[in-house]
């Protein structure tokens, strides 16, 4: 496995790109600021580094131009400890306004909808520790329900972060920025520890893996959420007085999925490994299902006998229609209880089904439906 850099550093705001050149630009004003020096700072995987700067003059003008990134990327503007955070994802000018030495949290920004989402999630992650603040200075009220109280608060922000940023554009600079944000040394979002974040961390690893295929960042994503699957099952085993090697995990590329097919076993999408997948998602009572079954019917025997599988995740809320249905089909036939209301389909960034994806041989997601034109000409190629 690939070594997995996790970020805890504190970002807080703003997508950049100028046009011309294939370079985006940021630039703007910072009020009383005259003689500081404005830094712009790349926030890479591996560290902080440092672009360029500037000597404010009393306008507080400045302009920074960088080469464009192939995926969303993070950059900040920092005098002394006061910062504001920057993604890139294309040729965009981004202009800042703001006055120092509260620049951090009183700013405008303009030029990019990314950056307008982080500056919320920022002054969120603000609101957030100011009231953890609070309750942990409160005399009245003991450590017990001290700790309660706050627990009870990053809950809350959590699924407030989930539910109306993360889960709602997965693939965007801002949700990936929502991963990596802390309350003190707390990592808000912690898949290592937590099974839920797994999930989060998982939905957005999958669109980037879409909309960024060879980015680092995605690959990076993807393997800090593999990791947190086998820390979870090896404390679970270890929960359940099983002993387990951790070399017997799966590493897999592709975020597991274990649903029981129309024969009552347990099937594992990872126990696939050696074979061409397409993992197709599937609604049985849906008016174009016997169009696209014969469709799949076409592809399993042509390939199957080289390698090619398919499986076929049912989202059908009658089991014993479903049941009917895939009696007579030859690939594996897994259905999904919870439907269209299931955490498969956020880990994967369904959208709307029917949706599949390809997978591999050696167990990684290449591609969904949306970038393949010609889905036989693709397992063609992987065969």
């Amino acid at each position: 496995m690939k070594h997995i850099k996790l970020i805890i550093a504190a970002m807080t705001a703003l997508t950049v790109a100028s046009c011309s050149n294939n370079k985006f630009k940021v630039e703007g004003e910072i009020a009383n600021a005259a003689d500081s020096v404005l830094y712009f700072e790349n926030v890479g995987l591996e560290g902080i580094n440092t672009l360029d700067s500037v000597k404010l003059s009393d306008g507080g003008s400045f302009s920074f131009s960088q080469e464009a990134p192939e995926a969303p990327e993070f950059y900040r503007l920092r005098i002394a400890d006061q910062i504001i955070n920057v993604s890139i994802d294309s040729t965009e000018t981004v202009t800042v306004k703001a006055k120092y030495p509260q620049m951090a949290t009183e700013y405008e920004i303009s030029g990019s909808d990314n950056c307008l989402k982080i500056k919320e999630l920022a002054l969120k992650q603000i609101d957030l520790h100011k009231k953890a603040m609070a309750i942990q200075e409160n005399q009245s009220l003991g450590v017990d329900a001290a700790n309660d109280s706050i627990l009870k608060l990053i809950d809350a922000y959590k699924n407030d972060v989930k539910s109306n940023y993360i889960f709602k554009e997965p693939m965007k600079a801002y949700s990936y920025f929502a991963l990596f944000q802390t309350l003190g040394n707390w990592l808000l979002f912690n898949p290592r520890t937590n099974k839920d974040d797994i999930k989060v961390f998982a939905a957005v690893a999958t669109s980037w893996d879409t909309y960024y295929p060879h980015a680092e960042r995605g690959q990076n994503l993807h393997n800090i959420a593999i990791e947190g699957m086998k820390n979870q099952r090896i404390a679970e085993a270890n929960n359940a007085d099983i002993q387990i090697d951790a070399s017997k995990v799966s590493e897999a590329g592709v975020l597991d999925i274990a649903l029981r097919d129309n024969k009552g076993a347990e099937r594992h999408l990872t126990d696939l490994k050696g074979k061409v997948v397409l993992l197709d998602f599937h609604i049985f009572a849906m008016d174009e299902s016997p169009a696209r079954i014969l469709m799949l019917r076409e592809l399993y025997n042509k390939y199957q006998a080289q390698g090619f599988e398919i499986y076929q995740v049912s989202l059908d809320s009658d089991e014993h229609f479903w049941k009917q249905q895939t009696a007579a089909l030859p690939w594996i036939s897994v259905r999904d209880a919870d439907g269209l209301n299931s955490q498969r389909l956020m880990m994967y960034n369904i959208q709307a089904v029917p949706d599949f994806f390809v997978i591999d041989r050696g167990n990684n997601l290449v591609k969904r439906a949306a970038m393949i034109k010609d889905i036989e000409a693709e397992i063609q190629k992987l065969l």
